[in-house]
């Protein structure tokens, strides 16, 4: 079995709305820290020169700044700023909004599109992995409000504060990536992200980078 298949496999009879049994010594871990410094600096290197036609392709296409920053919680839900390629059109209405993309949505640039749905928005995130606020792979940030909210809805949703928040993680890569249009889909998300929390290792981080440059190339559930 492949290892894109291996981890899709691994939400499959995990328990909805299970209370939290305990968190792996590995995601917390110096190791881990380390592991995401060396990624984090190896990739900004390696992609330096395509981060450059990024941020040359967007200011020269639409008006308004290259990245698009917004507030976040973090691990212990401390907040802080995230940072992506901004994908949409620079207004002061879009600047505040908070509603998640939905397919064909007329605030996505040209662009915009492409960067959503190969990920290359998310590359400025390297710089948060290395300022420590964020780890390679780990329960993906949602914005606050959406946190607010759902703390609120999700039984053990607050649990995915326990550790640093990913550019990617085990839900991105099993299915429950995009919009989440139910507290269903929602729920799942939250499902995986403490499986991921309860079971994280080396192994796992390395099966979940593989299943992410697959989702890069041919996931349907990113715009």
């Amino acid at each position: 079995m492949s290892q894109v298949a291996t981890v899709r496999t691994l939400w499959i009879g995990i328990k909805s709305e299970r209370p939290l049994k305990r968190i792996s010594s590995y995601v917390g871990s110096p190791s881990k820290r380390i592991l995401d410094l060396m990624l984090a600096l190896s990739l900004l290197i390696t992609l330096s020169p395509i981060i450059l036609i990024i941020a040359l392709a967007i200011k020269s296409t639409s008006p308004g700044p290259i990245f698009f920053r917004q507030l976040r919680y973090g691990a212990r839900q401390r907040p802080y700023v995230i940072l992506k390629f901004r994908s949409m059109y620079h207004t002061q209405q879009v600047e505040h909004e908070v509603r998640q993309a939905t397919q064909g949505d007329p605030r996505v640039t040209p662009i915009g599109r492409f960067l959503r749905k190969t990920s290359l928005d998310e590359l400025p995130q390297l710089f948060n992995v290395i300022r420590g606020e964020m780890s390679i792979i780990g329960p993906r940030p949602h914005a606050v409000c959406h946190d607010d909210h759902y703390m609120r809805r999700i039984p053990q949703y607050a649990r995915r504060f326990c550790v640093k928040p990913g550019i990617t993680g085990l839900a991105q890569v099993c299915g429950a990536r995009g919009e989440t249009r139910t507290d269903g889909d929602m729920q799942r998300r939250i499902d995986l992200d403490i499986y991921y929390i309860e079971n994280g290792s080396v192994l796992l981080d390395m099966k979940i980078l593989i299943a992410t440059a697959h989702e890069v190339f041919f996931s349907a559930n990113a715009y």
